[in-house]
């Protein structure tokens, strides 16, 4: 069975949550440049979250979102 997409924004945020995690471990481990690493990776995924999220908050106000 096909992940819902609802399981894909969750899984989403998930990984932003552990990038944020791992990097605050590295930090106060002292290792900063994998610290920055870690913070740019949960960004990102942070931003394909949202980005997401939103796709389907206007999907399910029965927009379009193509445009």
């Amino acid at each position: 069975m096909p992940q819902s997409v609802h399981d894909r924004a969750a899984e989403l945020h998930n990984l932003a949550a552990h990038a944020h995690a791992a990097a605050a471990t590295a930090h106060g481990k002292g290792d900063y440049l994998t610290a920055h690493e870690l913070s740019k990776r949960a960004h990102e995924h942070s931003a394909s979250a949202h980005e997401f999220a939103m796709k389907l908050a206007v999907e399910a106000a029965g927009g379009d979102s193509n445009g």
